[in-house]
């Protein structure tokens, strides 16, 4: 398999916060663009404030995840192990908003910790793979 495989991952999984806002954005009240944060912070919409949450939780699982890919890549783990888990890490994040967004939150939960061990197992690959 090829890296880039991995590096559209990366790219997907760096883009998840944005579409969450935008998910949030949209489920809110007027959008007001002169003062985003304080805008996000009067809103009363469950789904405007599950898509925020969401948004922060893309944002904190992110780098953990690329540290994984490119930890990984550099130590020379099985490219084939590395695809794998990156797709797996962009398919959970994916269900983690969805389900957050859908007030689903044992689900949510499973996916956010699906989704960690595949940036942690990348970690661990790379780890044993430098020794």
């Amino acid at each position: 398999m090829s890296m880039t495989i991995a590096y559209w991952c990366l790219l997907a999984a760096a883009l998840l916060p944005y579409l969450w806002t935008a998910v949030a954005k949209a489920n809110g009240q007027r959008y007001d663009n002169r003062d985003p944060r304080g805008w996000q912070a009067r809103q009363d919409n469950p789904r405007s404030k599950a898509a925020h949450a969401a948004h922060l939780n893309a944002f904190e699982a992110f780098p953990t995840f690329a540290a994984g890919v490119l930890g990984a890549q550099m130590a020379g783990v099985d490219t084939a192990w590395i695809v794998c888990l990156a797709i797996a890490f962009v398919v959970f994040r994916v269900l983690h908003g969805a389900f957050y967004i859908g007030g689903q939150p044992a689900l949510r939960s499973a996916a956010w910790a699906g989704g960690f061990f595949c940036a942690i197992a990348l970690l661990v690959l790379a780890a044993l793979a430098a020794i």
